[in-house]
């Protein structure tokens, strides 16, 4: 499982293929979450409320890139690591 992004203890992975929706993984602690590729919500799993926040912020500031990922995770291509939040 690729991993895109590290920030704050939340660490950020894609599959290579996976079901749609389009969607990310989020791991906090032990903590765990499928979250739209918007940030907007939590398909499957809980993460605290914090590390929920942060995702969607680094969620909404990376919007195209995750899309693009999703794309390539599709296709089997390498995904791209993305910035973390500062």
């Amino acid at each position: 499982m690729p991993r895109l992004c590290e920030f704050y203890g939340i660490v950020i992975y894609m599959y290579r293929p996976d079901h749609p929706p389009a969607h990310f993984h989020a791991k906090y602690g032990e903590h765990w979450a499928q979250v739209s590729i918007d940030g907007s919500s939590i398909i499957e799993g809980q993460l605290p409320a914090r590390a929920f926040r942060l995702v969607q912020e680094w969620a909404r500031l990376h919007q195209a890139e995750l899309a693009a990922d999703w794309e390539r995770a599709q296709r089997l291509e390498p995904l791209v690591p993305i910035d973390p939040l500062p």
